[in-house]
This record gives structure tokens, sequence and C-alpha cells, in this order.
């Protein structure tokens, strides 16, 4: 390797003195300048002025050097650079800069360009599907905290492989919720309280939460495994040495869990299933704000909770990861939407709101989630084997105190839940079961939790559920269509608003997607 040019930075005035330390050192080709010393050397020499330099502010090497008076000049200079050469896999990049005397006077907008040109050129490498590249990339994406819009795209999620190693596509393009996110702000400020009074054993547990950002967001376009159908909530990346180092980014998408709530109401769900008016009046009150809440625990912190053992490996638990993983995120989330903190934060207006939540969880782990499953199956999907694995486990595990049961009326099977204290104690004592589980990669244990509680369906109770569900004619599952953008211009041609259109039909949209943007050929025209 050829050595590089170092910088070594100093304060005005002492520049001789610390270019009398490289010298004692037995450097040579010492350069003086105001406020740093130029020398060369490699690696080793970089790690040795490090540690040896006592006057030195700063180490540096310099990479490049070039002039640029337009943003393309400055991107195009910056995309030169090898950065591959230099730049591990888990690199941390932080931009900063300054302005003297530039017509690029804009600092912001200059780190805005250097990190675009670095991340094309790391693009250029994630095109050979190297994955490092994409753990590179992932890195990125999660230290940028401040952007306004944001995106959601890759081979991400592996739920629909029995095997838990291949993922589907799936994309978002969603802008910030300013006012929601002030939400998430206060849960993610106070990540660490969350994680030291979790009640998983302390040899799980984080000691320093680290990077954990989350806000509320609108998805204006969704793409792959996110259409038509799409989450409600995301938290990325999956690699969990990833959030250990550098943290995590999460979003709870509130456009589509408001769309959710406004659909839900007057359809006659909850007339046919909720038990009493108790309930129903409860989750009209509160429902829409914790439910919410569930989500932005499950997403902001519940992902990012907990650690591996050391010589824990991340894909021990194999085809049962998805469902425990969710699984961990979901309890978290319900076992502290009944802690008083929350109402110390702000976050909800009394110690009986979390009641709704809990509620709907449990009616729709036990029951109402069976409308999505065809007569005579069992459970197959991650996040339907978690809710069923959480609200079965809960139901059996308090059977002794009758902390849930079922109840019947005119012929027709209710959830009630009798004692709301001893529920979130149970979900307290299953999350520590599971985080044991992931933590050290107990795959015996974590098999037996999935099949014994999130799998096989009561076959009767099922069958009354699809016939009281059919009475409703509702549809077990719900999408959205993309609305067609179309750019207003001004008559110097610049693009002053974006008009929405949502006229188009999904199958229209489908149709128009293939021709428009596939890049498989066609030999049906």
């Amino acid at each position: 390797m050829k050595p590089f040019e170092i910088i070594a930075t100093s304060a005005f005035g002492i520049e001789s003195v610390t270019a009398r330390e490289l010298t004692n050192l037995g450097y040579e080709d010492i350069m003086t300048e105001n406020g740093r010393v130029t020398f060369r050397g490699d690696f080793a020499d970089i790690a040795k002025a490090n540690v040896e330099l006592r006057t030195a502010d700063r180490v540096l090497i310099k990479l490049a050097e070039f002039r640029a008076t337009t943003f393309e000049e400055l991107f195009q200079g910056v995309y030169a650079v090898e950065w591959a050469d230099i730049l591990s896999p888990d690199a941390f990049i932080h931009v900063v800069g300054k302005s003297v005397k530039s017509t690029l006077f804009s600092v912001p907008d200059c780190q805005s360009i250097t990190k675009k040109a670095i991340i094309e050129k790391l693009i250029e490498y994630y095109q050979t599907g190297d994955l490092k590249t994409f753990d590179a990339y992932s890195i990125l994406w999660v230290e940028d905290t401040t952007s306004e819009v944001d995106f959601v795209n890759g081979f991400i999620e592996t739920y629909g492989d029995p095997l838990g190693m291949k993922a589907s596509w799936e994309s978002t393009v969603n802008f910030i919720n300013k006012e929601a996110t002030k939400r998430t702000k206060i849960i993610s400020d106070n990540a660490q309280w969350f994680e030291d009074h979790s009640p998983v054993d302390k040899r799980f547990k984080k000691e320093k939460v680290k990077g954990v950002s989350a806000k509320v967001i609108t998805v204006s376009m969704l793409g792959g495994d996110c259409y038509p159908a799409t989450p409600i909530g995301i938290n990325l990346p999956n690699a969990d040495w990833i959030r250990r180092d550098h943290g995590s980014k999460s979003v709870t998408i509130e456009n589509i869990t408001e769309a959710y709530d406004k659909a839900s109401q007057g359809n006659g769900f909850n007339e046919e299933f909720i038990w009493s008016d108790a309930e129903r009046e409860a989750l009209a009150k509160y429902g829409f704000l914790t439910d919410n809440l569930h989500t932005d625990l499950h997403e902001c912190l519940g992902h990012g909770s907990g650690k591996l053992l050391p010589d824990t490996e991340s894909g021990a638990l194999k085809a049962y990861d998805s469902t425990l993983e969710e699984a961990r995120a979901d309890l978290f989330g319900l076992y502290y939407l009944a802690d008083p903190k929350l109402v110390e934060l702000g976050l909800v207006p009394d110690g009986e709101a979390y009641k709704a939540e809990y509620y709907k969880y449990i009616m729709n782990g036990l029951m109402t989630q069976l409308v999505r499953i065809e007569a005579g199956k069992d459970v197959e999907e991650a996040h339907m084997r978690n809710r069923q694995l959480i609200a079965r486990w809960a139901y059996e595990n308090g059977k002794a105190d009758n902390v849930i049961e079922y109840k019947k009326r005119d012929g027709k099977t209710y959830v009630v839940v009798n004692d709301y204290a001893k529920l979130r104690n149970l979900f307290g004592t299953l999350l520590a079961e599971v985080q044991r589980i992931k933590s050290e990669g107990d795959f015996a244990a974590g098999k037996k939790l999935v099949e014994d509680y999130g799998v096989k369906v009561d076959q009767t109770l099922h069958d009354e559920v699809l016939a009281r569900y059919a009475k409703l004619n509702l549809a077990p599952y719900k999408g959205f269509v993309n609305p067609v953008m179309k750019e207003v211009r001004n008559d110097k041609g610049e693009v002053t608003d974006i008009v929405l259109d949502y006229t188009e039909g999904y199958a229209d949209q489908m149709l128009r997607y293939s021709q428009d943007y596939s890049f498989l050929p066609s030999y049906n025209d």
C-alpha cells in the first residue's frame, strides 16, 4: 500500500512543536503550515501518531484535493475518491465542512452533496451483490436522522421463507410527520431508562443504548412486499451487530394506522366480537392512541432492545427467529404501555388507557385474526404466530388466577380480560423468557414456545369466527393504492407543487407499472 499524506492539526502558534515531535519520532519530509503539520506514512504511522503526539489535535488522512466551483464538481471530486480502499464495511461516515471565501458558501449543502457522493460510490459496489456493501449502506442510512424525506429499499425481510434466509424486496418513500414525531422523540430520548427497567435478566440488557432514532411518518409511495398491504411500523436494519454498534431507525406509519382506524368504524366488527360496551368505549376513547404507542414502542425500542451473548450466532433460532423477534418487540411494547412512566412522560392521559390495547391484542391473538386463515389450516405467518403465541401463553399461564377467559353469550364466544395488572405481569415474564431464548440462541426452547402456542388452531372456534365474520361482508386484509403524482410547473419549468390523484384503480396501476417500469422483455405486444 502506498503511503498516505497525513495531516496532524494543532493550535495556531505551536505547529513547530508538533513538527519537532514528529522529527523525534523518526519522520522526514515534514511540512509545516498554519494550524497543521503534514508528513507521510501508513496505517501503523497513523496509529503511532495518535498515541505519541502530545500537541496535535487530530490526525487526518488527506485522500484528495481538487477545485470545485459548482456542486456538480464537488460531487464528482468526492465520487472519484476510492472510498472502498479506506472505509471498512462497518465504517461510520461523519461529514464536517468549512467555507472560507468560497462560492459554495452553504456548508449544509456541501455536506449533503458529499454524503450523496459517498453513497453513490457505495451503490456501485452494491450492484455487485456484496452484502458487506449493503451493511455499509445500512450504517450510513441509520446515521441519517435529519432528512425530512426518507426511504426504505432493499431485500430486507425474510418472513416468507421458512428457513429465514431468502428476503423479499420492499420499498417505501415517506416524509416526516413533525407533530406526531414529538411523541416518538420522547420515547427515543428515554431509551436507556426503558432498557434499564426492562424485566429481562441484566445479562441480556444493553449497557449503553446507541443510536435509537424514531419518527412518525406519512408514507407516500409503496413498493414490493410493502404493496398493496403495508406494515404499520418499521425498524431497521435487521443486522444485530449494526443495532448493537450503530443503532437503528424506527418509524410508525401513522397515515396507514389512521386509515385502518377510520375504515373499522361502523363496520359492525366491534359489535360482533367485543364483549361489552365497557371495552368498546375504552377502544373508542383510547384505541387509536394506544395502538400507535404500541407500534412506537415495538419499533423504536422493542426491536432495538437487548443483546446477544458473545458466543450466540444471529441466526441461531432459524425458522423460528422471525416469530420470536416479533414476539419480543410486541411484548416490550405491551409491558411498557401499562407503566406509570408513560403517564409521567405525557404519552398517555391516565393509567387506564393501556387496557384498550391489552383487550384488543388478546382478542385478536386468541380469536379475530383467525379470519385470515382458511378453515382447517394452522397459523403460518410470523406476525400472526407471534400474536397467537403471546395471547395463548398468557391465557394458559393465567388460568389459575382467571386472568383471561372465554365467555359464551347467545351461542357466541367472546374473550374477556378479568385482571389487567396480572396480565401485564404475564407479559413481563414472557418477555424475559423470549429475550433469554434470543440472547442465548436457545433453539429448542424457541421451537417449543412457538409450536406449543403459536401454530395450532382450535378448529371449532375457528369455524365459529369464520361464520360470524362472513356475515359482516368484510375482507380479511386491507390494502392501499399508490397515488399518481402529477407535477405542477411554473412558466420557468420549475416544479412548484405535486398534485395527488387517487382515481387509478389497483389493477390499472399494476398494469401501468408493468408496462412502464418492467426491465424484462415483453413478448405479448
